[in-house]
């Protein structure tokens, strides 16, 4: 699966690209902020996660700057599926690529290919210390669920407080939960 927006090209990653996504990575202001993600981040992790199975509906993408030369890995997003059965979208971003709007554009994108796969709606999270990627989720139409949980960050070696988002992408998801409530 592939899209592309005005700036980003968002494709699956190859074993080629694991020498930038751990130079990317290499950063521990991002694997902070994601949660199963190790820190330090090696060439060795990089190339694990290339090769690693993926759900074959559900995209896992990277994020790359379309430029005049070669494009410049600047990220990743992906949809994943919960162990509750949910959909969970999740990114992240380089550092030299921050305030860029990358985030924000990449998953517009994402959410485009949610709708497409007629899911109902998308989850998300973010650590309650990390209000940039909130504000992501805020541009994106997430709304909060009211609950803050901890959840695990690789990177830390702790659980940190996360706010629980969802974004709902049909009528049909909102009639679903009005008839369960109900």
């Amino acid at each position: 699966m592939f899209a592309r927006t005005t700036r980003l090209l968002l494709r699956p990653g190859f074993p080629e690209d694991a020498a930038a996504l751990a130079a990317a990575m290499s950063d521990k202001a991002i694997a902070r902020n994601l949660a199963v993600v190790p820190w330090p981040y090696t060439l060795r992790d990089a190339e694990a996660f290339l090769a690693s199975p993926r759900d074959p509906v559900l995209p896992s993408l990277l994020i790359l700057e379309r430029t005049d030369a070669e494009p410049r890995l600047v990220g990743s997003c992906g949809l994943g599926r919960r162990p509750s059965g949910a959909v969970e979208m999740g990114y992240w971003i380089a550092r030299s690529s921050w305030g860029r709007g990358f985030a924000t554009e990449a998953c517009t994108a994402l959410i485009g290919i949610a709708r497409a796969l007629g899911l109902g709606r998308l989850e998300a999270s973010h650590f309650i210390d990390n209000p940039a990627s909130g504000r992501v989720l805020d541009n994106l139409g997430f709304e909060s669920t009211g609950i803050i949980a901890p959840r695990m960050s690789c990177a830390r070696g702790e659980e940190v407080p996360a706010r629980l988002m969802r974004l709902r992408l049909s009528a049909v998801d909102v009639e679903e939960e009005e008839a369960i409530a109900a």
